[in-house]
């Protein structure tokens, strides 16, 4: 009943915001400002975001400069990457150079990076320089890494301090962050040397010297370590934040655990789009956009799917003599298609989260060919008792039973093995797996099939 409850909740949460959308839409055509501003004023940061993602382009635009003043910039850190890229294009850059001001480091540098150059230096040159330098430390750094995620806004005092001067120095300084849970300590070229939780300075008497109190035992991570790295890290060693460090250990900034929650979903759905052939595309991409990105898969698709008719007509005698054959092929096609799509998934989400090695594969690879040939072994049996109750013939039952083995075995190996090679050669295994792995299905399937039948049968 409570799953039933979660669900009425979430089907009337999604009528109320497809309402709103269209009253925002209408107000909008209607040019009543008056009207947009009671209709989203109340509205959350990631609840105002997902309005804009459902409007149309061009609307998207006219919400945000109707809001005025009022509107709050951190929307656009909670934004589709398509969408705020769309936006950073369309929206004046004198907007964007106060949306810079407001936003963290790490959020300014996203809107802005994609943006022209002159348009970029143009936004840069209105901010104080103290903003300027730091969002431009951000973009010197290549994108997917620590660096690029980093806020460069932290809190770092020396050890000789004490806890009282601490905390008169966090009351009295204005250009603190905003929200922040740990204090860095620093030598005088800020190195670190350790951290102070937030919840230890303020229980600590005023008289301790933060050195006594600081934890020497700090993770740190390189403003170079891919972003995909630093999420394992966090979650080996639940870090809640971490300080960044450059090629001399000194202290640039900090990353905090809801950037990297952020870079896992991110992570795990490229994943998943780069298996299904599709690239890191979103549905506010253009048709174009959306083409260009499907497109190269399904050539190579085509291409591999041509090797498998060439298998297919070199026995076309064969086919013609027992039209049986052609009924059947697509079922051992199909299911060793299936069962190497399930160890190339496990294989590729395996090698992503550093889980599969040069240590561990051999006995992984023995593993899969193993299951693969005791599926094969399941399966085998339906199949030839399904197609002797078919067609009343024990002989084809057998070869297509034979032939269903083979190809387990090949989908078990195909799947743990074209991902391994791909990864071995430094290439992103994700993308291509799926249509290799098919390739050696179909190949294998049809071939072993049409080959038994012609040895066996004809």
């Amino acid at each position: 009943m409570a799953d039933e409850r979660e669900n009425d909740q979430e089907h009337i949460d999604e009528a109320e915001n497809t309402t709103l959308v269209h009253a925002v839409s209408d107000a909008l055509g209607r040019r009543d400002t008056e009207d947009v501003r009671k209709l989203v004023g109340d509205l959350r940061a990631p609840d105002l975001a997902e309005v804009i993602e459902l409007l149309a382009p061009g609307e998207r635009v006219e919400l945000i400069q109707a809001l005025g003043s009022s509107f709050n910039y951190e929307v656009l850190s909670e934004i589709d990457e398509t969408v705020r890229d769309q936006l950073s294009e369309a929206l004046p850059n004198e907007l964007l150079a106060k949306a810079v001001t407001e936003l963290e480091t790490d959020d300014a540098a996203y809107l802005i990076e994609n943006l022209e150059e002159s348009d970029k230096q143009e936004i840069l040159a209105q901010l104080a320089s103290e903003d300027r330098e730091a969002i431009e430390r951000n973009l010197e750094y290549p994108e997917e890494t620590a660096g690029r995620l980093m806020q460069s806004e932290f809190v770092a005092v020396p050890p000789f301090w004490t806890v009282g001067h601490v905390i008169d120095h966090m009351r009295e300084t204005e250009e603190l962050p905003e929200h922040f849970s740990e204090i860095f300590v620093v030598d005088p070229s800020f190195r670190v040397l350790g951290s102070v939780d937030l919840s230890r300075l303020l229980r600590t008497k005023r008289d301790i010297k933060v050195s006594a109190i600081m934890d020497t035992e700090r993770h740190m991570v390189l403003a170079t370590e891919d972003q995909e790295e630093l999420a394992r890290q966090f979650k080996r060693y639940d870090l809640m934040s971490a300080p960044v460090v450059d090629a001399h250990n000194r202290l640039v900034g900090v990353v905090t655990v809801d950037d990297v929650v952020e870079i896992i979903q991110d992570e795990a759905e490229e994943d998943m789009k780069a298996l299904a052939g599709v690239g890191d595309e979103s549905l506010a991409d253009s048709v174009l956009a959306t083409v260009r990105s499907r497109v190269p898969w399904l050539i190579v698709n085509l291409g591999t799917a041509i090797l498998a008719s060439f298998v297919i007509q070199a026995f076309d005698a064969t086919i013609q003599q027992m039209v049986a054959l052609a009924v059947l092929m697509p079922i051992v096609a199909s299911v060793g298609g299936n069962a190497g799509t399930q160890t190339m998934t496990v294989t590729v989400r395996a090698l992503a989260t550093n889980k599969l090695g040069r240590v561990n594969s051999p006995r992984v690879i023995s593993r899969e060919a193993v299951v693969g040939v005791l599926n094969g072994l399941v399966l085998s049996s339906v199949i030839a008792v399904v197609v002797f109750l078919w067609f009343g013939s024990g002989k084809l039952g057998a070869v297509i039973a034979a032939a269903m083995i083979c190809n387990s075995l090949a989908a078990g190996l195909g799947g743990i093995l074209v991902p391994l090679t791909m990864d071995r050669f430094g290439l992103d295994p994700a993308p291509a797996s799926g249509v290799f792995v098919t390739m050696i299905t179909d190949i294998v399937g049809f071939f072993s099939f049409l080959a038994l039948a012609s040895i066996w049968l004809l």
